[in-house]
């Protein structure tokens, strides 16, 4: 009867335990891209899938849950039991619906904890052949001519697409209308077919379309000109001041113990120092950026205030 009562306390004991003593990973790890298949995020998070699974000893399911402004597949992270097996792949899309989205299900830096960031990319200002305009300048004299009848694609309200040619027109001192899509695969076959004239982009994806004379590449977002296009201007260059990007990162339930995210930032920050993940990024245009989980929550903090004030720069409508 003692030794029963001994077991059955044991027992009792081990059940109360809390979930961050068990071994980590348990299961698959989900990564949760709140956007469609074949962008930024979706293409970095299958990226990253293999040789993350292969450092912690299990799959590594990517998910994609579009909708809503990302804000569907975020809220589902933001619910989710905070033992590492559950990850959101985000961007500067949920920096900027801090202020765009107020009424959202979440707060980003409350309800989701850093992790660990992934990548910063440019894009590239391109426009339809049967626009006249060739050069920047020449494409800002043609919007001003025609005030409010000049359209821009985007991957839909909020994405750093949007942002960037909402900013570049309040900087440039014209006004063009804003036509949001489902991602940016839509918004890149209205630009090719015609339907809208101008959209930002990403630049590897429109380097193709570009060389195949589909659409005309006037100028690049980054401080300096795009090795992938360096027969593009900088944006800079004509609008002083003038920088867009697209960087990504991931984030976790917020309450996710801190042994298991150290580990995760610490494979994650291993896999983007290496010499082939450094060419492969800078072949999809874009720059590693590694760093710890602390310095990822401050940058975090930094662009919430950064999009805010661009976005009033810009006059964007707050849903």
């Amino acid at each position: 009867m003692r030794r029963r009562a001994f077991l059955t306390a044991g027992a009792a004991v081990a059940a109360a335990r809390p979930a961050a003593a068990q071994p980590w990973p348990a299961r698959p790890i989900r990564v949760v891209v709140p956007f469609g298949l074949g962008g930024s995020a979706d293409v970095a998070a299958r990226f990253l899938a293999e040789p993350l699974s292969a450092a912690l000893g299990v799959p590594i399911v990517v998910e994609n849950r579009p909708g809503g402004g990302a804000v569907i597949g975020t809220e589902a992270v933001a619910k989710a039991a905070p033992d590492g097996h559950t990850l959101l792949m985000m961007s500067n899309t949920h920096t900027a619906n801090e202020t765009l989205i107020p009424n959202r299900p979440y707060a980003l830096l409350r309800d989701l904890a850093p992790v660990a960031a992934v990548n910063v990319a440019y894009h590239v200002l391109a426009v339809h052949p049967g626009l006249p305009a060739a050069t920047v300048p020449e494409l800002i004299a043609h919007v001003r001519a025609n005030p409010g009848r000049v359209d821009f694609a985007s991957s839909g309200p909020g994405t750093p697409y949007h942002i960037a040619g909402e900013v570049f027109s309040a900087m440039a001192g014209i006004r063009m209308n804003h036509i949001p899509f489902r991602g940016s695969n839509e918004a890149r076959t209205a630009l090719i077919a015609g339907q809208v004239p101008v959209m930002f982009d990403a630049i590897p994806t429109m380097r193709e379309q570009i060389a195949g004379g589909r659409v005309r590449g006037l100028a690049t977002t980054g401080p300096e000109r795009s090795v992938l296009l360096p027969e593009l201007p900088s944006l800079m260059e004509v609008v002083p001041g003038f920088e867009a990007s697209i960087w990504l990162g991931l984030m976790a339930p917020a309450g996710l113990p801190e042994p298991i995210a150290a580990r995760l930032n610490a494979e994650v920050n291993r896999i983007l120092r290496l010499p082939e993940t450094r060419a492969a990024q800078a072949r999809a245009g874009a720059l590693p950026m590694p760093m710890a989980v602390a310095a990822f929550g401050e940058f975090l903090a930094r662009d919430i205030e950064r999009q805010r004030d661009w976005i009033r720069l810009a006059r964007i409508e707050v849903q």
